[in-house]
């Protein structure tokens, strides 16, 4: 690797994380950095997984308290998250390159349409169901797959089908999708470790960029508009889209 490649790399992965905490959607940066520096979309897909995954568990850290208290009425749910991120990145390791780039640019628009509406998707207080009832398993297993396969607007999509299916405050949604994203990653993780399709120097320049930004991100929130970040990650996600769309 380069300098600038270095650069591009941790800064990428430092704006990431800054932009995690602030309003999600880091993947959109961490993918396109990696695919910019000549990375194989699976390459980067899974190395961008890498990189994600501890935001996960700092974010699931900071709900222990509501993780405490409802982490039993969750087996379910973890389970077939479990289940859903094993089907989901198998399958994409059943791809070569140019198949899983022909699918890219779909992928990358369904999820930047995701992310834009999340100020819509966001669930709101409510009495709340059962999370183990059967409509609410069902539909976190396909979101578990989507997640074990791409991942990009997996947490808002979840917290969507959570706040349909089961219902609660916010804070304990939140919670519960950050446990189950921990679930889904770990397993997608082991799976592209196993293939071999993850590029360790790059992700070992990314990680701590991701940690630093997700720790100056708490700082940015407090004086960075929610609204000015989504526009950001949502152009991104455009220009990505598009990039992909007219190169395919």
């Amino acid at each position: 690797m380069t300098i600038a490649t270095i650069l591009l790399l941790f800064t990428s992965a430092f704006l990431a994380g800054a932009v995690n905490a602030i309003a999600g959607g880091g993947t959109f940066l961490t993918f396109g950095a990696l695919t910019l520096v000549g990375m194989p979309p699976i390459t980067a897909n899974a190395t961008s997984s890498i990189t994600q995954f501890p935001g996960y568990i700092t974010s699931t850290f900071a709900y222990r308290d509501e993780i405490a208290r409802s982490w039993r009425s969750a087996i379910a749910l973890s389970v077939v998250s479990v289940i859903g991120a094993l089907g989901g990145s198998l399958l994409l390791l059943s791809l070569d390159n140019p198949s899983f780039r022909q699918i890219v640019p779909w992928l990358l628009a369904a999820a930047t349409i995701i992310f834009a509406a999340g100020p819509w998707l966001k669930p709101k207080a409510s009495a709340g169901k059962p999370v183990n009832s059967k409509i609410s398993v069902v539909a976190q297993f396909f979101t578990s797959i989507y997640g074990g396969f791409f991942g990009a607007g997996m947490g808002i999509m979840m917290l969507a089908v959570l706040g349909i299916t089961s219902g609660g405050t916010y804070h304990h949604l939140n919670a519960l999708k950050n446990l189950l994203s921990i679930l889904i990653a770990a397993v997608a993780i082991v799976i592209f470790v196993s293939g071999g399709v993850v590029a360790w120097p790059q992700a070992l320049v990314m990680i701590p960029g991701v940690a630093l930004g997700g720790y100056a991100g708490v700082w940015m929130a407090r004086r960075v508009s929610q609204t000015v970040m989504r526009v950001i990650v949502v152009a991104v996600g455009v220009a990505l889209t598009t990039y992909y769309f007219v190169t395919g």
